[in-house]
């Protein structure tokens, strides 16, 4: 439809509009009290029962005009009910219920009954016009189907097509469930600084803003690590946050540059207490939310039966690329050959580096259940204890589902001498940049970290999962989009 017809049904709209003003309504109402859910109208139906009476606010969606007698189906974010308007209920009202059309935003109250074909329907004696739509709705174009403009105008797309709305309603309940499960086991929800003097607690590019009274550049923050760190050291032993991080980063169906993720620790723990804790509580999840213990993303069905498997990075790495860097410093020449074969230019990138993106390349893909990657190369986790019998590896584990990273967690590093010459050689090669190390995490440190295990999950990952979404978008309410072409 051209934007000529469009502004044609909006003309019309808008002369409608002047009709209900000139027979004394106001087109966009006020309060509207006592209205149920549509859902729960329909739950608390009982047959043959003439008594019954209801009131329910919503959308319009459908709407059939016979003459004397009008059904509309009104939509509020519980479902759909139908409502029935006759010329003999609504009397003087009837006027106004002749100019009332799909999308507008009606109040209905009346008897509660059923039609021959055994529809739930309200029989309305009152309407209330409590927002008059000037815009058409998708119906008009055959339904909210072109992605990129749904996911612009969220707005419509949340009432056009319900199974939105119930993913979204869905992605509220997991967040829920995940809190009752943490404060069930002792953490204490907390709120540390999204805005930051210095970015750290994840190697990534951060946004940055300015303080005006302060003049001083400030970090979004790309993680709350640090700071939830520096609460164990002032004795909160189980904290956790469901935050907002920001990495100036690309865009793709996994990767959008505003995300939410669950970052908690828990001290006197390690790495393997993370698997066992993210395992339970994800399986809960699946138990709660998903099928049978499965879910489906695009071709690719996943199996969340327990045990999970845990697996080394080094194993893995020698599974599918075929290196072997059980011994690592004698691995490294064959990691760069196949990197070479993969088109990777590794001149100017560090071995361990060059490393992990040959694992990306060769064995993500391929970790389809929820498989553990544990006892990573320690140079790729500057914030975690490195393992006793064998420290050229750190105590890390990354969570793999259906091809995806969804969970990082470590054992923490707490010594503060190691960790400040961790941060020393992290640093190194970046003087160009705004990098710096964070001193008083090190002093923080200092003052003694009791031993703690760390996790984070991406939630908006999390629940692509556990919804079947094939694209972050999907479960994003605003996502991050290229600007539309003038």
């Amino acid at each position: 439809m051209t934007k000529r017809e469009i502004s044609q049904f909006e003309r019309q709209r808008q002369e409608k509009l002047s009709r209900i003003r000139e027979l004394g309504i106001d087109p966009y109402g006020g309060k509207y009290e006592g209205a149920e859910q549509a859902g729960d109208i329909k739950a608390r139906f009982k047959e043959g029962d003439e008594s019954q009476r209801a009131k329910c606010a919503g959308r319009i969606v459908l709407l059939r005009d016979i003459g004397s007698l009008i059904f509309m189906t009104l939509r509020d974010w519980s479902g759909t009910i139908q409502t029935g308007l006759s010329k003999k209920l609504m009397g003087e009202r009837w006027s106004l219920v002749k100019l009332l059309e799909l999308g507008d935003v009606i109040g209905a109250e009346g008897q509660l009954g059923k039609t021959k074909t055994g529809e739930i329907t309200i029989w309305a004696d009152s309407v209330t016009l409590l927002s008059k739509s000037l815009l058409p709705p998708p119906e008009k174009f055959h339904g909210l189907s072109d992605i990129d403009l749904r996911y612009r105008q969220r707005y419509v797309d949340l009432w056009a097509n319900p199974e939105v709305m119930e993913l979204f309603r869905k992605r509220i309940a997991i967040l829920r469930t995940v809190r009752e499960y943490l404060t069930g086991r002792g953490f204490m929800e907390v709120e540390t600084p999204m805005m930051q003097t210095i970015a750290g607690g994840a190697a990534a590019k951060p946004f940055i803003t300015h303080h005006n009274t302060l003049d001083m550049d400030l970090f979004l923050r790309i993680a709350p690590e640090l700071f939830l760190k520096r609460l164990l050291v002032g004795g909160m032993e189980k904290v956790f946050e469901i935050n907002r991080n920001f990495r100036n980063e690309g865009l793709s169906t996994r990767h959008n540059p505003e995300f939410t993720m669950l970052e908690l620790y828990q001290a006197y723990a390690d790495y393997n207490i993370m698997m066992d804790l993210t395992e339970e509580m994800i399986c809960l999840l699946v138990e709660k939310y998903c099928q049978g213990g499965k879910t489906q993303l695009g071709e690719r069905s996943v199996d969340f039966s327990r045990p999970w498997r845990r697996a080394k990075y080094a194993e893995l790495l020698k599974e599918y690329s075929g290196c072997d860097i059980s011994d690592l410093a004698n691995g490294l020449p064959s990691v760069a050959a196949k990197a070479k074969d993969l088109g990777f230019d590794v001149t100017t990138m560090d071995p361990v580096v060059v490393i992990n993106k040959v694992f990306e390349a060769t064995v993500e893909e391929n970790l389809v259940n929820p498989t553990f990657v544990i006892d990573y190369p320690a140079a790729l986790c500057p914030l975690t204890k490195r393992k006793k019998d064998c420290p050229n590896y750190a105590e890390r584990f990354e969570l793999y589902i259906a091809g995806m990273e969804l969970a990082n967690a470590y054992t923490e590093l707490n010594d503060p001498a190691v960790q400040e010459e961790n941060f020393k050689i992290q640093l190194r090669g970046q003087e160009e940049t705004m990098a710096k190390m964070d001193a008083d995490f090190i002093t923080a440190l200092k003052y003694g970290m009791p031993p703690a295990g760390g996790l984070g999950i991406g939630i908006d990952r999390l629940v692509m999962v556990l919804t079947g979404a094939t694209s972050i978008r999907d479960v994003v309410l605003f996502p991050l989009l290229r600007p539309v072409p003038e």
